[in-house]
């Protein structure tokens, strides 16, 4: 362990001590305020290029699970991965104990080689960020510094992305799932039903291809850079089978259907955002992990918001008034919780039914 600090793009520093790999990095500095679940987030695509830190004051304390796998994917990650660019925090379990834990999370991040530094005032960094924005940030190990770069200007979702036609699952219905940095518990939470789910690149071209519903995935980054999946996905709404997009898909479907996305100040990154739905007044709980959200004053009106965030009233996902496309800008299937919408996934299932079934009726 050598000393590090955290310096942030408006020239603020803070002095901790190095627990990851022994190498500087820079990236968008942004939080998270949840008690659990750090290696379901440090392997959550969404991530990449960022610079998390974690709110919570004890991290590490249960490591990190053995590595197991089930229908050709990690039991325990959101990827096969850590994705983040370094992990910041302010109190390191040393000693872990958890019956499942196979090492400790530093020796995870060496060996994945994250840096990450310890001994950091995360409220306080927070506090500058909730005030000020998610910025740029570097953490500089032994005093090598590096130049400053925009993690922001690359595009971070071909980086995360399948670069194959992955199949999981023999079941009745098919749905294609564009990756654009899928965490791999929206894929186990599909396989619950009676489903094959084709994976396949954020840029592939499906417009000739047969399936019976269509997913579009979580992502990092700015949703207007990816212009191929909005275009295809805009082509794809023309055939009126179900959609079902999930945080940056909800951004792309808001593109692809004519509005326009908008960055938030400082994102929304933990388990507990409470939001409304607007069909039956209820509030739920969930999981969060985005940068950018949908203007729904920009939408036609054949489209309408779905969810609310309660916090600051952005839109939390959207639909369309008589056709099954739709979204969630949280994460139904939140690995670590909550579980409060994960009933949106057999919704999906059941307009994919509905809809076969009416087609193959009208033939």
């Amino acid at each position: 362990m050598h000393n590090a600090i955290l310096m942030l793009e408006n020239g603020q520093v803070f002095q901790g001590t190095s627990f990851g790999y022994e190498q500087s990095v820079v990236g968008e500095v942004v939080f998270n305020t949840a008690m659990t679940g750090y290696p379901e987030s440090l392997t959550d695509p969404s991530y990449k290029g960022q610079l998390l830190v974690a709110t919570y004051p004890l991290i590490g304390n249960y490591g990190i699970p053995q590595h197991e796998t089930r229908n050709g994917i990690p039991t325990h990650f959101e990827s096969d991965r850590i994705h983040i660019s370094g992990l910041v925090i302010s109190d390191y379990s040393h000693g872990y104990s958890h019956w499942n834990a196979g090492e400790s999370l530093g020796q995870w991040l060496v060996r994945q080689k994250i840096p990450a530094i310890y001994g950091i005032d995360t409220r306080a960094v927070t506090r500058i960020l909730r005030s000020e924005g998610s910025m740029s940030g570097k953490i500089i190990v032994s005093n090598q510094d590096i130049p400053w770069h925009d993690r922001l200007s690359e595009n971070l979702v071909k980086q995360v992305s399948t670069s194959k036609v992955v199949v999981y699952g023999q079941g009745k219905y098919k749905i294609l799932l564009v990756d654009c940095g899928v965490k791999y518990n929206i894929i186990r939470s599909l396989l619950q039903y009676d489903t094959t789910i084709v994976r396949v690149p954020w840029d592939f071209d499906y417009s000739e291809e047969d399936y019976d519903g269509l997913f579009i995935s979580n992502g990092p980054g700015d949703p207007a850079r990816c212009v191929s999946t909005i275009e295809y996905l805009r082509k794809a709404l023309h055939r009126e089978q179900p959609v079902f997009g999930i945080c940056l898909g909800s951004q792309l479907l808001g593109l692809a259907a004519g509005g326009k996305t908008f960055k938030l100040t400082y994102g929304h990154r933990s388990h507990n955002q409470p939001v409304i739905c607007h069909d039956n007044n209820r509030c739920y709980i969930t999981s969060q992990n985005h940068g950018y959200a949908v203007d729904p004053d920009t939408l036609s009106d054949e489209w309408i918001p779905w969810f609310s965030n309660l916090n600051d009233h952005t839109c939390e996902g959207i639909r369309h008034k008589t056709k099954p496309l739709f979204s969630t800008q949280f994460h139904p299937e939140a690995s670590g919780g909550p579980t409060d919408t994960a009933f949106l996934f057999e919704h999906f299932i059941n307009e994919i039914i509905k809809f076969k079934t009416s087609r193959h009726a009208s033939k």
